[in-house]
């Protein structure tokens, strides 16, 4: 059994960010793009792709690089999916990160597993928005959330709502009572509402575009990304922009 496995998940019920997968950035996909910020991390014992076993998901095998393994299920949601990948690839704890956050960042999820290994009676580990929400809830996108294995299958147990199993650590962020949760302030300096990192749309991919043309492949760290931001005010006025109509919508 692995200690801590990262996790990339690559099920979409939406067709836009399917198709967001496919696109490139500096010569790879975006999925494998994202699973080379996750093996990037040093604290994670290996890495995996989870994708639903569906007809209109199969083009991502094509995007995943042949050292890492996908695990394809046909079960009835995202949270069930889940917990049988787990059961293929037994691991104590996981890092979960979504396939279209191209801007993930490798230091942010080893201070995941630091702090579970500081901290060994957490269920779950995050960062927290200055609003007191988990991180993983705004659209910054450079945030991964560490979760116990054991957590996973009691929220895939308990929880009954389509959204909570859709979204699949909703349930233990959401039930305190339940879990022991640990939530890291975010970094101030990219925590903002006018920081929009997550591709959601045609204009999130063309700022990820203009972001890394800017920066290279070898300077994407939310430092640089929030130094580089700083100097761009009307970039961070149309994240902004889109923040605000996202959040109505």
């Amino acid at each position: 059994m692995l200690g801590t496995l990262g996790i990339v998940q690559a099920c979409h019920t939406r067709q836009e960010p399917s198709c967001h997968l496919r696109r490139r950035l500096g010569g790879r996909s975006l999925l494998e793009w994202v699973i080379r910020r996750v093996t990037d991390s040093t604290r994670l014992d290996g890495v995996i792709v989870v994708a639903c076993d569906a007809p209109e998901h199969q083009f991502v095998a094509d995007l995943v690089p042949m050292d890492v393994p996908i695990f394809f299920g046909n079960h009835t949601d995202p949270l069930d999916r889940l917990v049988r990948a787990l059961d293929q690839y037994p691991a104590q704890s996981i890092v979960r990160v979504r396939g279209d956050s191209p801007f993930v960042d490798p230091s942010l999820i080893d201070r995941l597993v630091r702090t579970a290994e500081a901290h060994p009676e957490c269920d779950y580990i995050s960062y927290m928005s200055a609003d007191g929400r988990p991180a993983i809830l705004s659209p910054v996108g450079v945030y991964a959330e560490w979760l116990r294995t054991g957590a996973l299958r009691k929220a895939a147990r308990a929880a009954r709502a389509p959204f909570d199993r859709a979204h699949v650590t909703r349930y233990i962020y959401s039930h305190p009572e339940r879990f022991q949760l640990r939530l890291i302030p975010a970094p101030p300096e990219i925590d903002r509402d006018d920081v929009r990192l997550t591709v959601d749309g045609e204009e999130d991919w063309e700022h990820a575009l203009a972001i890394y043309d800017a920066l290279g492949s070898d300077c994407l760290d939310w430092q640089r990304i929030a130094g580089l931001l700083d100097h761009q005010p009307a970039l961070r006025s149309r994240m902004a922009a889109l923040n605000r109509v996202r959040a109505g919508s």
